[in-house]
């Protein structure tokens, strides 16, 4: 759009120019924002509808320090600048005016003078709306009147403790989960929030998990970022419908039992000319240093946190989509990206902290705030984050001198279990320590399991395509893993595709390959997720006691020449447990023992071929023999076929406790 620059006057004299009430952005408002603290700082900067002198109209307020001035463009003033100027509050760098009669739904920028005389148009920073792109503009969009209705969840939420309970995430891209057929209105094929959520209810709820994640949500212009260069901190996609069309979507989700954790960029954002780069014509909300500003390898800008005001504007958006929107979590990215000086840097190419070291005592800083406030909420909200390294205390409280996350996603973990599925079964033997090492630091952090969208791009093949072998060993490999992971200490992520083995890559310009569903070793790869999800909400046992040593123990951790795993899960009431056996090799064991810590009856729930139910003709009672197995003083006789499976339940037997001696108490006169 074309700044045309005017010598016109204002419509109304700068007298007479109706600005907003003081009560509106208050001194108040502006000295918390001043100090990072303005934690509502989005209901008063942005577009807001309001009434001055007695007339309705939209304010507006905009943080733009070095700036020779502001003013509002819109279709109402032909996008002419200097029309609807803005006024400079005091000192603050906060700019602020009033249009008559402007109301929601209308389209609009900053047009921004530069302490250089240019002039520069921006989207707006707090805008709850956007154009959908190819558009630029903000939109004014009201996000107040929607009526909730998840009154129910929001309060068996604030309720219950996070971490005693199961957590299977579902990681979705909303536009390539599940398509419209394209027509000229809508050439990608877009559904709306609405009928996406319908569609995701029926299918998670069929399956099992407890959570959907959602990829790209805030405004982004480039469909290939999948929502990580955002533009929109406030403004939910328009690709798939209005703010309020997500409300609706979050609230059907809660009102079905499903939780929804949103992913949060608060490490970088592109260089797009109408976004956050440069925003008054200088470093704002980047550090002005290239060498702390920059990301050399994503060519993106780093946020400034030694600022308050740009750590206000994010501490802002994370409360704004917990409070406006009802969302039960975040995933932060690229976390390690914000810790770390050096991150991606070459000698030379950053500036150490005042200690000399490697830390960027500023995001440590942001994180410690961002999370004591979240935590202090004390409503079951969670954040989680996408920490790749071995930075220490990432889930432990800021007054342990922690960073105070709920979660950590398990890459360590992660890397592992794909090095050692993607060998040829031979070769594992070798590296049998691959699966083992990740319970050595279990306790260490309150962890989530993930295989999500980073592992099925960019030439890393399908999960399916990594496992080794051909035909229905593929399949059988990639069953053997997903219980593995189900077994495992942490709670889990599974992106999209991957729970019925998708030949082909994630690609986000088309939708999943639905049709494979209906292809037997596919819909068997399906049925046995479910029955893993099945499984894992059951028997608390599989989530009770994630962060606890008491949780999990090995029967047999050293089996590597045969490539077969044993272990137990306990429930918190040590009264319950399941006894899980793992066969890696495509070799039959038919004499196979498995250690067991007590006599009894053992129940087989599950094979390779999924959940075993009542009505099954397959043996599923095992009585523990007497004589030492793997350490344990009894044993179950099970034959192991090949990239056999077993998962048994059994009750733990109470230690009786000594009955106490009777003492006669004699009497003295």
């Amino acid at each position: 759009m074309a700044v045309k620059k005017t010598e016109r006057k204002p419509a109304v004299s700068k007298k007479e120019k109706p600005l907003a009430s003081p009560e509106f952005l208050s001194a108040m408002d502006r000295y918390l924002f001043g100090k990072g603290r303005n934690y509502k700082c989005y209901k008063k900067f942005g577009a807001h509808l309001t009434k001055v002198n007695g007339k309705e109209g939209m304010h507006f307020a905009v943080w733009a320090p070095h700036a020779k001035s502001v003013s509002v463009v819109c279709d109402r003033n032909n996008w002419t600048a200097g029309v609807n100027k803005m006024e400079l509050l005091e000192t603050s760098g906060i700019y602020e005016c009033f249009i008559e009669g402007m109301g929601y739904g209308e389209i609009y920028k900053y047009a921004i003078e530069t302490a250089n005389g240019e002039t520069i148009l921006k989207a707006d920073p707090y805008a709850f709306s956007a154009e959908l792109r190819p558009g630029t503009a903000s939109r004014t969009a009201n996000i107040d009147n929607f009526k909730w209705s998840d009154a129910t969840w929001m309060k068996k939420r604030s309720e219950t403790d996070v971490f005693e309970q199961p957590m299977a995430i579902y990681e979705c891209h909303l536009g390539s989960w599940k398509k419209d057929p394209a027509t000229e209105q809508n050439p990608d094929g877009f559904k709306n929030y609405r009928d996406l959520a319908k569609e995701l209810v029926e299918y998670l709820t069929w399956m099992g998990y407890t959570h959907v994640e959602l990829m790209g949500i805030a405004e982004h212009p480039f469909d290939g970022s999948w929502g990580y260069q955002v533009t929109g901190y406030y403004a939910p996609t328009s690709r798939y419908g209005t703010p309020e069309d997500f409300q609706w979507m979050v609230n059907y989700l809660h009102k079905n039992g499903i939780g929804v954790i949103l992913d949060w960029v608060p490490a970088h954002f592109p260089r797009d000319a109408f976004g956050l780069a440069d925003f008054d014509g200088q470093p704002l909300y980047e550090y002005p240093d290239p060498r702390m500003g920059e990301h050399p390898d994503w060519g993106t800008k780093i946020f400034n946190y030694a600022m308050n005001e740009v750590k206000n504007f994010l501490i802002g958006n994370a409360l704004y989509w917990y409070d406006e929107y009802h969302i039960d979590g975040l995933r932060v990215d690229a976390v390690a990206s914000m810790l770390y000086l050096d991150y991606g840097r070459k000698d030379g190419q950053w500036i150490p902290n005042k200690y000399g070291g490697n830390g960027n005592l500023d995001a440590i800083e942001f994180f410690k705030h961002l999370n004591s406030v979240i935590r202090g909420r004390k409503d079951g909200t969670i954040i989680i984050a996408e920490e790749s390294t071995a930075w220490p205390k990432i889930t432990s409280a800021p007054e342990d001198d922690g960073l105070g996350f709920s979660f950590k996603w398990n890459m360590g973990w992660m890397h592992d279990f794909l090095d050692y599925m993607k060998l040829d079964p031979y070769f594992r033997k070798y590296n049998h320590n691959k699966m083992t090492f990740g319970m050595s630091y279990a306790t260490s952090e309150k962890f989530i399991l993930v295989l999500s969208h980073d592992e099925v791009v960019h030439l890393k093949c399908s999960m399916i395509n990594k496992m080794p072998g051909l035909g229905i060993d593929k399949f059988l490999n990639l069953k053997c893993g997903y219980l593995f992971m189900m077994g495992h200490s942490g709670k889990k992520l599974l992106f999209m595709g991957q729970e019925f083995a998708q030949d082909h890559e994630w690609d986000e310009k088309v939708q999943l390959s639905w049709e494979l569903c209906d292809e037997p070793m596919h819909r068997s790869v399906l049925l046995f997720v479910r029955d893993l999800l099945q499984m894992y909400r059951k028997y608390p046992a599989l989530y009770e006691l994630d962060s606890s040593w008491n949780g999990f123990e090995w029967i047999n951790a050293d089996d590597g020449d045969r490539s077969i795993f044993s272990f137990m899960r306990r429930d918190r009431s040590g009264k319950n447990a399941l006894l899980f056996v793992i066969n890696f090799t495509p070799m039959e064991r038919s004499d196979y023992m498995v250690g067991a810590p007590q006599s009894g009856r053992y129940t087989l729930i599950l094979d390779r071929d999924g959940a075993i139910g009542p009505d099954s003709d397959k043996k599923t009672t095992y009585t523990a023999k007497k004589g030492e197995c793997d350490g344990k003083p009894y044993h179950i006789e099970y034959p192991l076929p090949p990239y056999g499976c077993a998962v048994f339940r059994f009750n733990i037997k109470q230690e009786k406790k000594p009955a106490a001696k009777k003492t006669t108490k004699k009497t003295t006169k």
